[in-house]
């Protein structure tokens, strides 16, 4: 029996980097609610204008929305839009 441990993995930066990505929507997503803001709103407004007022501080969802580029975050929404929509 081969030990997978030994074996070299290989890693899809680009998949990893939309992983991410959906991880931390999710996760400022989950604070929005529970704070009891509409976080659909919340998002928009954020990506819309760059402004960091629009997402909670609440468990740190305006400092982990900030970790990454808007531009890819609205890509990553596109993407996984048409991907759901085909």
């Amino acid at each position: 029996m081969k030990d997978n441990n030994q074996q070299t993995r290989i890693f899809d930066s680009e998949q990893v980097k939309q992983q991410n990505i959906k991880y931390i929507l999710k996760m400022v997503d989950d604070a929005l609610n529970e704070r009891g803001y509409n976080s659909v709103t919340q998002i928009v407004g954020y990506l819309v204008t760059n402004d960091p007022a629009y997402i909670s501080s609440y468990k740190n969802a305006r400092t982990l929305i900030q970790t990454v580029d808007r531009d890819e975050i609205l890509k990553e929404i596109v993407r996984s839009y048409l991907a759901n929509n085909e």
